[in-house]
């Protein structure tokens, strides 16, 4: 019997991207738990990216996207899946506040129906390669 340390699960999730750069205060909420953002920390699936007041943080994702938050924001990594050798792509986000800037990455180019960022009042379908968002 092989016993394999770590957080139950994780190991079977696929790192959906990394954290680039980090100002201010920044953080990452998971399964409840909440860390200090730090530059190399992995994002999973339904992580929570959170920055405060004149905090910034910036994401690549496997498909080579960026994600950048601006001060007091809260951004959910919803679904990520980029899966080129089975042809699965998603990317769908949800920011409930505060600013972010995306450019694109492969799942756009490959699938764009399958990339979309989620406000409170609109669903942006992402068909180019970057833009803005704000929520107040």
């Amino acid at each position: 019997m092989i016993l394999l340390a770590g957080s139950p699960g994780l190991a079977a999730k696929q790192v959906a991207g990394v954290v680039k750069n980090v100002k201010g205060e920044a953080s990452i909420e998971r399964s409840g738990q909440i860390t200090s953002a730090i530059v190399g920390a992995k994002i999973y699936q339904k992580d929570v990216l959170l920055t405060g007041p004149g905090g910034s943080m910036g994401v690549i994702f496997r498909d080579d996207a960026t994600l950048s938050l601006g001060p007091d924001s809260r951004i959910v990594v919803d679904e990520f899946l980029f899966s080129p050798a089975d042809g699965k792509f998603s990317f769908v986000s949800k920011i409930t506040k505060g600013t972010a800037a995306y450019l694109s990455g492969k799942i756009v180019k490959l699938a764009p129906e399958s990339a979309r960022v989620e406000t409170p009042l609109a669903v942006l379908g992402i068909r180019g390669t970057r833009f803005v968002v704000k929520v107040e």
